[in-house]
């Protein structure tokens, strides 16, 4: 039981998966719904930037999550799903980053958990329990 319970690569498996999986989540629903390309790419072109940058969230929402969840380049998948959130929160929830929520909790605590989530699995890496541990 001791073994079990002082298990870094377990945790770090969990880790990778509860991240991955959530974030994937996400992409998968822009992927369903591409149409949701034309309203970030709206976004990006109202703060200067080519709408074809909306693309690229299909690296932090996608790519990234999926390298964390077979374990293969962990940490860079990591770095994708971290800056992809800097990138939402940046973009979308600004307003809200000082405000808290109907029960007391901070209105970004989810868009904190994903990207502290993912920068754990940045610094962490694979583990052992991994298609190509780092």
């Amino acid at each position: 039981m001791r073994q079990l319970l002082q298990n870094d690569d377990l945790g770090k498996l969990i880790v990778r998966l509860s991240v991955g999986i959530l974030i994937l989540f996400h992409g998968i629903n822009k992927v369903i719904h591409p149409d949701s390309f034309d309203g970030l790419g709206q976004m990006l072109q109202g703060v200067g930037l080519p709408a074809f940058l909306a693309y690229g969230v299909l690296l932090g929402e996608v790519v990234g999550p999926l390298m964390a969840i077979v374990g293969w380049q962990a940490r860079i998948g990591g770095l994708l799903m971290a800056g992809n959130m800097v990138v939402a929160v940046l973009l979308v929830h600004l307003p809200q980053f000082w405000s808290l929520n109907e029960q007391g909790g901070w209105t970004l605590e989810l868009q904190a958990m994903y990207l502290f989530g993912a920068l754990a699995v940045m610094l962490l890496g694979s583990g052992r329990m991994a298609i190509k541990p780092d």
